[in-house]
């Protein structure tokens, strides 16, 4: 793999970059009547706009030229053919296997395995959400508890309550992520045995949050069931690895398999996607998977002009490595979408926040961005401040839906004024007379706003179970776009490892077994001073 910055067209977008950064955006619409028309693409009731961003006609004919001279074709035929592209782990790479996007190579995998995955997950969700399998008293199962963190958490957590619409309002879905007792104990709090279940999500089955928030749960459940039995018709699994969950005492028909071709931050599509589809329904979870699956169809057809991940990708490029944007916010107008920035969080920065190529040369450029946001409007009152009147560069997603899911008023009106008017004052500013009087001064200038900040808009018809599918596979896309540009595994996450290694030579001191470990003297103050309060 040659080096990114041996590239022609990454050196001609450098020189590119010297000759408009310094551009107005808003100067780029006097200049051409057409540019929306020309920076944006509609498909299937979703418009992407692109056109509020420091970029021409030159700037996408020379990420065209890049992204041809790095093969890109080349790298998805990779990933949809199940080539091992997460090199590291030696890994395929199949997450869009799971919604049925499969070529030749794939489709005996996806029938033989994929299929019949389903097939369980259909079986058992469709039970709960038509209420016909009980608890083992004979209610009703009201409650949900999905034990997993990390892909096993965020995807599912995302999904469920984004899409409560479309749900059985009857079953509530509860997470347990974090090893924080606290999580653990508010959850236990609100439930009874007789109508919940309680799924494990763990490919390993050897996560310790995962595993231990598990086998307190099972603790009391059999406590409050006055039972050791019953408790097996009311536990589930998802792992790669059934003797495990078996050992742990999960029946062999609630056990549902993920595959080690599936990463966590891509596995809500796969039987991670259980309590997805006992809350909004297995019909509900193929439309998520049908919209992710025409996505995956659109990034392979579509040319480079007309492909949403593709300029959502190679824009994202622009502002991290010419632009010196080291952040980017993801702004959704929609309050069931409260949990998409947190979720988009891990997908991107835990696939590109790596420091060496692929075949193992230390980087000389900037790879991932820091992801953050909140919905719109509350980001308006907190932190867009920043954004518009701060010294920072930081391009902006902004994400909407035509029409509202609850019609109240004219306030879903109000929402998507707001939305378009923040891309609006983000891009043109406005510049204040100055006052005579020195307090008249400072307050104009404190009024200016300078404008020119980038920012993306992807609006939708409708929140609907496809749309969100697609959504979330762009995002997926643009990821994976931005990895093959940067020359990364995306697909690997070592970097989470080290930390939890350690944390188990503390473990051993705080609950004072023999350990031989020797911490700095900052970590063993810590633990002096926990110790001094604890005793």
């Amino acid at each position: 793999m040659s080096d990114l910055t041996n590239k022609k067209s990454w050196n001609k977008l450098i020189n590119h970059h010297k000759l408009i950064k310094n551009n107005s955006i808003y100067s780029l619409f006097k200049r051409d009547p057409e540019r929306f028309k020309n920076f944006s693409i509609e498909d299937e009731n979703l418009l992407f706009d692109f056109s509020k961003n420091n970029i021409d006609e030159d700037t996408l004919q020379l990420f065209e030229n890049l992204l041809d001279e790095l093969k890109i074709k080349d790298e998805i035929k990779f990933l949809f053919d199940g080539k091992k592209i997460n090199n590291s782990e030696k890994r395929q790479v199949l997450h869009p296997l799971l919604r049925g996007s499969f070529t030749k190579k794939t489709k005996n995998l996806y029938e033989k395995e994929v299929v019949k995955s389903l097939f369980k997950m259909k079986k058992i969700s469709d039970g709960f959400f038509n209420e016909r399998k009980l608890g083992y008293s004979g209610e009703k199962i009201k409650n949900i508890v999905n034990i997993g963190i990390g892909g096993s958490d965020l995807g599912p957590k995302l999904i469920c309550n984004a899409l409560d619409n479309y749900s059985n309002q009857n079953l509530d879905v509860f997470f347990i992520s974090n090893i924080d007792p606290t999580n653990l104990s508010k959850v236990l709090s609100k439930i009874n045995p007789q109508n919940t279940i309680f799924i494990i999500s763990s490919k390993s089955f050897g996560t310790i949050e995962t595993l231990k928030n598990a086998e307190a749960c099972k603790k009391w459940f059999i406590k409050n069931s006055s039972s050791t039995i019953y408790y097996k018709e009311h536990f589930f699994a998802v792992t790669s690895d059934f003797d495990k969950a078996r050992k742990f005492g999960i029946e062999s028909d609630n056990i549902l398999k993920v595959w080690d071709w599936v990463g966590g931050r891509y596995s809500l599509w796969s039987s991670v996607g259980l309590p997805i589809s006992i809350k909004i329904g297995y019909k509900n979870f193929e439309k998520l998977l049908d919209g992710a699956k025409y996505i995956d169809n659109h990034f392979i057809k579509k040319p480079f002009r007309k492909n949403i991940p593709m300029i959502m990708g190679c824009i994202g490029i622009w502002y991290n490595n010419f632009f010196n944007s080291d952040t980017h916010a993801i702004l959704p107008y929609d309050e069931y979408l409260k949990n998409l920035p947190q979720y988009l969080q891990q997908a991107d920065m835990e696939s590109n926040g790596k420091h060496i190529t692929k075949d193992g040369k230390e980087i000389n450029y900037q790879t991932g961005q820091i992801i953050w946001g909140d919905r719109g409007t509350n980001g308006q009152h907190a932190f867009y401040q920043l954004i518009h009147q701060g010294t920072k560069i930081i391009p902006c997603d902004f994400i909407g839906f035509s029409k509202s899911l609850n019609k109240y008023d004219n306030l879903h009106e109000i929402l998507i004024s707001n939305l378009i008017g923040q891309t609006m004052a983000l891009m043109k500013g406005k510049k204040t007379n100055n006052g005579k009087e020195v307090s008249d001064f400072v307050l104009s200038k404190s009024k200016n706003f300078k404008g020119n900040k980038p920012s993306n808009t992807l609006l939708f018809d409708v929140l609907t179970p496809r749309n969100l599918g697609k959504l979330i596979a762009i995002y997926e896309h643009k990821i994976f776009v931005q990895g093959c540009i940067w020359g990364i595994n995306s697909f690997d996450q070592w970097g989470v490892e080290l930390g939890k290694e350690l944390a188990n030579d503390v473990l051993d001191i705080l609950s004072g077994n023999k350990s031989d470990k020797k911490l700095d003297s900052s970590s063993t103050g810590q633990l002096k001073f926990i110790k001094k309060i604890n005793t």
